[in-house]
């Protein structure tokens, strides 16, 4: 029988209450060492919400440093070309409210921000945020209200950094997938080229 909790008091009751340290670490302004971590990362998982409440997590990632610090309470986040679906941005435009996830390579803990978005398609700081020539094509200004840095244990249970647990073969590979999954139009021969040796080199076009 499934056992579905719907109050709060039903989760606290399981859960217990949260440790000391789980309440009081959250802050609202950067301090140096949250600049040193941004600096340092070159990945991040953006989560946004639509007015309706359904969701999306989207992956950033660039050249460390690619998330910029504008202040103590204001971050920016490129956009590269991509897929030009635009879940998110279309998200923050119904609802503001955005949660970050940033990681360094190799750390097991990691750096949450939470605030409130909006979309810029220039500004004189998208200057300092050109990668191989290409300035971004807008940038997601996140107002910090909330951030905090987050334990080791989810990534030291999976072992994600831990190089003997990679089975990065467990499924056949991108081409085929997409050919298997969505049905396109194009050959196998052709995705294969698509994803194949140059794609990597036309990430920024």
């Amino acid at each position: 029988m499934t056992v579905e909790i719907s109050t709060h008091e039903e989760l606290r009751e399981l859960l217990g209450a949260p440790m000391p340290r789980a309440v009081t670490k959250e802050r609202v302004r950067l301090h140096e060492r949250d600049r040193q971590w941004l600096a340092a990362s070159p990945f991040c998982l953006l989560a946004t919400s639509a007015a309706d409440g359904t969701c999306d997590v989207s992956p950033k990632g660039d050249p460390p440093g690619f998330v910029r610090v504008l202040d103590d309470t204001t971050i920016a986040v490129p956009e590269r070309p991509g897929n030009r679906r635009a879940d998110g941005y279309r998200n923050i435009l119904d609802n503001p409210h955005v949660g970050l996830i940033s990681l360094i390579p190799g750390r097991t803990d990691t750096l949450r921000i939470n605030g409130r978005a909006r979309l810029v398609s220039d500004a004189p700081f998208f200057d300092d945020m050109v990668v191989k020539g290409h300035r971004p094509i807008l940038a997601v200004l996140v107002e910090i209200e909330q951030i905090f840095y987050h334990c080791a244990k989810a990534f030291l249970r999976s072992e994600l950094w831990q190089p003997e647990t990679w089975t990065p073969d467990v499924l056949p590979t991108r081409p085929r997938l997409i050919k298997e999954v969505e049905a396109p139009a194009e050959t196998l021969e052709e995705l294969e080229r698509h994803y194949g040796p140059e794609y990597a080199k036309k990430i920024y076009a």
